[in-house]
C-alpha cells in the first residue's frame, strides 16, 4: 500500500514530556528482538533514542535512524556516545549489513510500506532478522473517526491528510513473504493505553499525532478544529479511574531475512 508521505512534524520536547508512554509501552519488544553484544542493529524510527540506549545496553552495537531532524537533534544530545542518522525509511540504503533491524511504534507513519521493507531487507545481512511493533487495523479508532467526522467542516478532506497505515496482520505478514522474508511470530492485540493528565492528555495526544490534519489552517480554525476533535474523540473513550485510554491495536512481528 502507498499514500502520500506522512507530513507530520515532531516536537521532541512534547514526544518525551507528555508522549512518554510511547517509549515505555515498546519495551516488550526487546524481548522479541533479544539484543546480543556485539550484534549490530538498526533502531529504525528511533525517535529521541530511549529504546535505542536500551538495546545498545545489552551490548549491541546500535545505530539509531529517524527522518525528524529535530528529534535525531535530541536523541544525539541526550545519547552523545552513540550514532544517529537522519533518514527516510521508505528509502534508505546502509555502508555495512546489519545483524537486525527493529522498530517501534514508527512504522504506521511510514505509508510506502513496501518501500519500507525492500529497504531493511537490503539493510539486512542474510538471515537476519526484523522485529517491529507498529498500529495495526483498528488503531486510535475513536482519533480517526473523529477526524474524518469533523475535518470537512473546515473544507478538509481527512483521506488526503490521513498520515498512517494501519495493516491487518494479514495484509503486513503477505508484504514481508512478497520480499523476500520468512515470518517467524506475528500478533494483532488490543492495548488500551493511558492519557497521562486527565482531559490534558487527549489534547497532548492530538498535539502530538494529529498535526498533519490541520496543517495549512489560519490559527483560529486550527485551533476551532483541534478543539472540536478534542470533544467528539473523547465523548467515546474509555475511562478507567478517571485516566483516558486510548484504543491502541498493536502489530507485533519477527521476520527473517531469507
Amino acid at each position: 500500500m502507498n499514500k502520500q508521505q506522512s507530513s507530520q512534524e515532531w516536537n521532541p520536547g512534547t514526544y518525551d514530556t507528555k508522549l512518554g508512554f510511547v517509549s515505555k509501552l515498546g519495551q516488550g519488544i526487546l524481548e522479541w528482538l533479544d539484543p546480543k553484544a556485539g550484534e549490530r542493529i538498526l533502531d529504525l524510527g528511533c525517535g529521541t533514542g530511549d529504546l535505542a540506549a536500551e538495546i545498545a545496553g545489552f551490548g549491541s552495537i546500535v545505530t539509531g535512524m529517524d527522518q525528524s531532524e529535530p528529534m535525531i537533534a535530541t536523541a544525539r544530545n541526550k545519547y552523545p556516545a552513540m550514532s544517529f542518522l537522519v533518514g527516510d525509511g521508505e528509502h534508505f540504503k546502509v555502508d555495512a549489513p546489519f545483524d537486525a533491524v527493529f522498530s517501534n511504534a514508527a512504522l504506521h507513519w511510514m505509508t510506502n510500506a513496501t518501500g519500507v521493507i525492500e529497504s531493511v531487507r537490503e539493510a539486512l545481512k542474510d538471515g537476519g532478522r526484523f522485529v517491529a511493533e507498529f498500529g495495526g487495523k483498528g488503531n486510535v479508532d475513536t482519533f480517526v473517526r473523529a477526524f474524518y467526522q469533523v475535518m470537512p467542516r473546515y473544507d478538509v478532506n481527512p483521506a488526503e491528510r490521513d498520515p498512517w497505515f494501519f495493516p491487518s496482520i494479514g495484509e503486513y505478514a503477505g508484504l514481508l513473504e512478497q520480499n523476500g522474508f520468512e515470518v517467524r511470530i506475528a500478533e494483532h492485540f488490543d492495548r488500551p493505553t493511558p492519557l497521562p493528565e486527565g482531559e490534558k492528555g487527549v489534547m497532548h495526544w492530538l498535539d502530538g499525532f494529529g498535526d498533519a490534519f490541520f496543517k495549512g489552517m489560519d490559527e483560529a480554525a486550527r485551533q476551532a478544529a483541534k478543539q472540536e476533535v478534542y470533544e467528539t474523540a473523547r465523548q467515546q473513550l474509555q475511562v478507567v479511574n478517571g485516566v483516558y485510554q486510548a484504543d491502541y491495536r498493536r502489530i507485533r512481528v519477527a521476520a527473517v531475512k531469507l
